[in-house]
């Protein structure tokens, strides 16, 4: 484990010209020990290395990545990130700059920078994968010569919570994870992340976005806290996340069958989705729920898209 304090990004760290064949996935993790371990175990055989950056945890993540890396030896890269990192949502991340050491837009590149494969794609703690679909597009993208590809292969998940009964729900005010904004690029001198007010933002540049399936379960909302403990909203007391949870909080839960029946384009997603390229990605991933997860249950469609997943999501019940 490599130990990083007082990094400044600078653009040819990213070494876009010298990288071999192959895909990599960078983690920024902050107390992701719930489904941490899931998602590196179900990730890790489609990719050519996971890089592991951790930063202000408090719980069993640095253990857990120990423990990994021993196991998965050069395909876990682990480094820990000791510079305080200002959370998305802060009016400390808003006034922070890109290129300081506490910015998330500084932390994200770092992590970026330290990936060695043509490809590269952010891989968040709480993904569980859907195997198949995964490998599969990953070694399509092994075969793409380098500069060749100019598009983002951008994927998404379904958010997954629980009812009052404890049975496997998702939230309709947030269905999908993933629209257009995490996906699989060729890293070029310029991929990078930017700074917003609210958050990073990833730079595609000039990468035409594409839908290429639903590749992961997103476990945010079973998470403790619901996955919000490390916005700090207590601090934030205005911020967007504590509407976010309150949307949330607030929100009908609907099975499979109630999800694919939402999922129909309405005339404005059609009309959108022919202006707009990530409202396309977006009306493509409504499109394709229902083909992609016909079961009648969302614990059938985890059967038969990710073996093992009781494994994981048993832990916090």
């Amino acid at each position: 484990m490599e130990t990083v304090t007082g990094y400044v990004f600078e653009p040819g760290d990213l070494r876009a010209g010298e990288r071999p064949p192959g895909v990599s996935a960078f983690m920024r993790i902050r107390n992701g020990a719930d489904f941490l371990e899931a998602t590196i175990r179900t990730h890790i055989d489609a990719f050519d290395e996971i890089v592991a950056v951790h930063n202000q945890c408090t719980d069993a993540t640095p253990d857990i990545l120990a423990r990994l890396a021993q196991e998965y030896g050069p395909k876990l890269r682990v480094f820990h990130y000791l510079d305080r990192v200002h959370p998305p949502g802060s009016a400390a991340h808003a006034a922070e700059p890109a290129n300081s050491p506490h910015s998330l837009v500084n932390y994200y590149n770092f992590a970026l920078s330290r990936t060695r494969y043509a490809y590269a794609t952010k891989l968040d703690d709480d993904h569980l994968a859907i195997t198949e679909l995964l490998r599969g597009l990953c070694d399509s993208l092994r075969t793409m010569p380098a500069g060749s590809d100019g598009v983002m292969h951008c994927f998404s998940g379904l958010n997954l919570a629980r009812d009052t009964a404890g049975t496997l729900v998702t939230p309709a005010t947030s269905t999908i994870s993933g629209t257009g904004d995490i996906g699989f690029f060729q890293v070029s001198p310029d991929t990078w992340f930017r700074h917003d007010r609210r958050y990073e933002r990833f730079h595609r540049g000039g990468l035409k976005r594409e839908f290429s399936g639903f590749l992961y379960w997103h476990l945010k909302y079973l998470k403790q806290g619901e996955g919000f403990a490390n916005y700090e909203l207590e601090s934030n007391p205005d911020g967007r996340y504590w509407r976010q949870l309150g949307r949330l909080r607030a929100s009908p839960m609907l099975s499979l069958p109630q999800l694919r029946a939402t999922m129909r384009p309405t005339f404005k997603d059609r009309v959108l989705a022919a202006v707009s390229e990530k409202r396309r990605v977006v009306a493509d991933a409504r499109a394709s729920v229902p083909l992609r997860f016909p079961q009648g249950s969302f614990e059938q469609a985890l059967d038969a898209t990710s073996p093992g997943w009781r494994t994981w999501l048993d832990v916090l019940g």
